[in-house]
């Protein structure tokens, strides 16, 4: 029987059967809609959630990045405080970098403490060290081993209750809808940002264009995996109740969602070969440039099927 909401404790509305498509085991999992807040959440969170990340899932995959190129650098260098001259200015024209533009309008130091919540193999913690944030660290609850760079441990198995300390940043990229307790993440999340600090959140949202077109083909659904799909209300009424303040939302949602939503419809995995690749595309280079174009436009419009929320102490 559908629960009432968990996010806010608004009544049921429409229910969803979806299936799990990224691996293609197509098993079923019924999700539902808050009538007050729009939050799209699982019935059921599994009791054996841990079988749908595999040791080759995604984000735990891979190596860490290579130190980065003097022309990433001061493309980086350019976005974080405009240093660098013509130089860093051209560099970043060619080769935008919005994570460290947005961490200099944050005013963000290179010795603030920052801490990824959900941070997979390490390989964002590793760009942030690589240009100057010495105290960044991670944490997965996923991890195998400690991740460490030039001899420093820069990541480790961890979730996020056993956390202490106080972060100028933490972020969620892409983390936060995997979380079963939304209530006990906020909190935790409230209670390691200073006050001084902020909450960042990368997360997909059931306020897109994308839901409304594919319903439960939406590749962003992600069943089982991704338990909210969070509204752009729910998700600030959560941070509201948990002392933050919705500073700004920005969506950054790209081509993914058209046509990894157009492969789910004709019933195609994620990771089945007939799917799109680089290598092996299923759509047109055409089709491809549109559902760019249309991502932007939807962007520009706060429709987007992914955005990214600051949050700040109040």
């Amino acid at each position: 029987m559908t629960q009432t909401c968990r996010i806010c404790g608004g009544a049921p509305g429409a229910l969803h059967i979806a299936r799990e498509m990224m691996y293609g085991s197509r098993e079923e999992f019924a999700y539902f809609e808050c009538a007050a807040c729009g939050c799209l959440q699982i019935e059921t969170v599994p009791g054996d959630l841990a079988r749908h990340y595999p040791k080759a899932y995604y984000s735990l995959a891979g190596g860490l990045p290579k130190a980065p190129s003097w022309r990433r650098r001061l493309a980086a260098d350019w976005a974080y405080d405009r240093s660098g001259g013509v130089l860093g200015w051209l560099a970043h024209a060619l080769r935008p970098n919005a994570e460290m533009r947005l961490l200099g309008q944050l005013g963000l130091a290179k010795t603030d403490p920052i801490l990824d919540v959900g941070c997979g193999n390490g390989a964002r913690v590793a760009r942030l060290v690589q240009h100057g944030f010495a105290n960044a660290e991670g944490i997965d609850a996923h991890l195998a081993a400690d991740v460490t760079l030039d001899g420093k441990r820069i990541a480790r198995r961890a979730t996020l209750d056993a956390i202490d300390g106080r972060y100028r940043l933490v972020t969620f990229h892409h983390s936060f809808e995997h979380l079963p307790d939304q209530h006990a993440a906020m909190r935790d999340a409230r209670r390691l940002t200073r006050a001084d600090g902020f909450a960042l959140l990368r997360v997909p949202t059931r306020s897109s264009a994308a839901w409304d077109i594919y319903g439960v083909d939406w590749v962003q659904l992600d069943a089982p995996r991704h338990l909210y799909l969070h509204s752009r209300e729910s998700l600030a009424r959560l941070a509201e109740a948990h002392g933050f303040r919705v500073v700004r939302i920005d969506d950054d949602s790209d081509g993914f969602q058209f046509w990894g939503s157009e492969q789910y419809k004709r019933g195609i995995p994620a990771n089945d070969p007939r799917g799109h690749s680089k290598r092996k595309p299923m759509f047109s280079a055409a089709e491809l440039a549109d559902f760019e174009n249309r991502a932007r436009q939807l962007n520009a419009q706060g429709r987007g099927d992914q955005f990214r929320a600051i949050l700040a102490p109040v």
